[in-house]
């Protein structure tokens, strides 16, 4: 199979790449449509099918199997799709829709899988010598999400929801999430819930960008109060990661990952929450940006 088709289906575009396989994954073509996932599900169906019609005009390519990363994972035993936040494809079987249109068969994975497994085979993990054997993959943007590759392949786990740390309990007494707990990872360190403190705190209105440029400016007092709560918060969510699978890698991503203080004191805040003497993880940025979804898609054949 020399050619890899991968589709990103995110909640405001659907992209689609064709990669080269035997030339370095070189891209051949990339496409995107808006999701408009306010047209409902059928309409997203219609729009990936759209994206590798498309494709496959402009490049005369007939593919016979595509990745894709979705929003939320399908629950492997009843092949529907859940924990998504693009809540119109919810309960429905989106892998088996998508063959029935286009005839192709499809594998998909969690958007922060294939962020993970971009990452890890093509982008930042590659200039690592020795090969990590484990890597967890981090998104803190609007919400929290992760993924975890071994030995270059994604695990899924039982349930489909291995490296979903986002949804581990990390005030009880927090903020109601739509999970149904209280203070998840995402409810405390995500970017909206980061606004959300540093309004509490100094009764005004914020963006996460404004709160970081401010700290790094030394005006702001508060602001600098908001990203020391991200710093340690983060130490304590992301020990539990450490503690359970030890990854030698840490990739953070999404505009949270961003955030100088994050990369910078990642190692000081872990210590006093790993069960060890020391922190001998390597965190760090990603080099594919926005390509790492897509790629990654392309990546599960």
């Amino acid at each position: 199979m020399r050619y890899r088709w991968g589709i990103d289906l995110g909640g405001t575009k659907v992209e689609g790449v064709i990669l080269d396989s035997e030339d370095n994954n070189k891209t051949i073509a990339r496409l995107r449509l808006p999701t408009e996932q306010k047209k409902g599900y059928k309409h997203i169906l219609g729009q990936i099918h759209g994206v590798i019609l498309k494709l496959q005009e402009e490049t005369g390519i007939t593919p016979t199997h595509i990745g894709m990363g979705t929003p939320g994972v399908i629950d492997p035993d009843t092949d529907k799709m859940k924990n998504s936040n693009t809540l119109c494809l919810i309960g429905k079987s989106l892998r088996i829709d998508l063959e029935k249109i286009s005839g192709l068969e499809f594998r998909t994975s969690n958007d922060a899988n294939c962020f993970a497994v971009a990452e890890t085979l093509m982008g930042a993990v590659t200039d690592l010598d020795p090969q990590p054997q484990v890597v967890f993959g981090v998104i803190m943007g609007t919400g929290v999400g992760g993924g975890l590759v071994v030995n270059g392949n994604i695990i899924n786990g039982r349930h489909g929801i291995a490296g979903e740390w986002g949804h581990n309990v990390l005030d009880p007494e927090g903020v109601d999430c739509y999970c149904g707990k209280k203070g998840c990872v995402e409810k405390v360190i995500a970017g909206p819930s980061l606004e959300r403190y540093y309004q509490e705190i100094s009764g005004i209105k914020k963006s996460l960008k404004e709160i970081s440029n401010e700290h790094q400016n030394g005006g702001d007092p508060l602001a600098t109060k908001t990203i020391n709560y991200m710093v340690d918060n983060f130490g304590k969510a992301i020990s539990n990661i450490l503690n359970t699978i030890d990854p030698e890698v840490v990739i953070l991503g999404g505009g949270v990952g961003n955030i100088p203080d994050l990369l910078d004191r990642a190692v000081e805040a872990t210590k006093p929450y790993i069960f060890n003497d020391k922190v001998e993880t390597t965190f760090l940025r990603p080099k594919l940006g926005d390509s790492a979804g897509v790629f990654g898609a392309a990546l599960l054949w």
